[in-house]
């Protein structure tokens, strides 16, 4: 469930930039997600308010994990098909590993070098595809997406030396909250026509609030309780799968040869990160 409703994200959101602007769209998923969020963890009668002492970790998770991440990963949207921003954008796992040496003193193995050329031997296969032009057009949407998951990579490891004491969804709720800040500065810059937003559309922003922010987390916390986290890592390799088949089937985007290759490179390279 994590990986396949975050997986269907990517196409809808892509899609969503065809009748808002970005970061319009971002703010009104990411405010209706945190409003849903603290719903249910009011409904599963978790301590809403966090403890001082919690404030200061949670504010730098949610920039990390929610803010940043979200402005990157939709400046990637913008320059890049929804197919090729999720592919760069779930090399996390291998920047996770490559942070962990200098951060928590986890020395690379000889897997983890392997992933990462795999990974960006992938990625760069699938810029590769097209004219020079294209290629060259792909490059900000790239870089922003490396970035997007070079910071994701970071929250992983700060996370992991100094963890949170919250519940899950309370969690997720005030990382979605304070993540939004920065997200609705920029959206102050867009003109939006809310009018012209269509139900399709409608319909995919209550489902970008509802399933890939709350829905999806929980049934990834969830899944640590019954099985190793390195084999959930490697099954939300399902994610991006989805979202380069689903690109391809809801929004015409193309899945040829060189593309299939891309995306197996580069998940070999990242299922390899993820198991560790």
């Amino acid at each position: 469930m994590t990986a396949c409703s975050w997986g269907l994200t990517w196409p809808q959101a892509k899609f969503l930039l065809t009748e808002l602007p970005p970061f319009s769209m971002r703010s009104v998923c990411t405010v209706g997600g945190a409003l849903f969020a603290f719903a249910v963890a009011a409904l599963r009668r978790e301590a809403l308010c966090p403890p001082r002492a919690q404030w200061g970790w949670l504010t730098v998770f949610a920039m990390l994990n929610f803010g940043a991440f979200t402005v990157f990963t939709t400046l990637a949207l913008a320059w890049l098909n929804a197919s090729e921003a999720v592919i760069v954008t779930y090399t996390l796992p291998i920047w996770a590993g490559a942070l962990a040496w200098p951060m928590l003193g986890e020395r690379p193995t000889i897997r983890r070098v392997a992933a990462m050329l795999l990974g960006l031997a992938g990625v760069a296969l699938l810029v590769g595809i097209g004219s020079v032009q294209a290629r060259w057009s792909k490059l900000p949407g790239v870089a922003c997406g490396f970035l997007a998951a070079w910071i994701f990579g970071l929250g992983t490891v700060v996370a992991k030396r100094h963890p949170l004491a919250l519940p899950p969804v309370t969690s997720v709720a005030w990382q979605a909250t304070i993540g939004a800040v920065p997200v609705l500065v920029l959206a102050l810059w867009e003109r939006p026509h809310w009018g012209a937003v269509t139900p399709v559309g409608w319909l995919c922003c209550c489902y970008i609030m509802v399933m890939p922010l709350t829905v999806a987390y929980l049934a990834w916390f969830r899944a640590l309780r019954f099985v190793p986290a390195s084999t959930a890592a490697t099954m939300v390799l399902i994610s991006p799968l989805v979202g380069v088949f689903g690109s391809a089937l809801l929004l015409g985007d193309p899945l040829g040869p060189r593309q299939l290759l891309a995306v197996g490179v580069t998940l070999t390279g990242v299922g390899l990160a993820a198991r560790g």
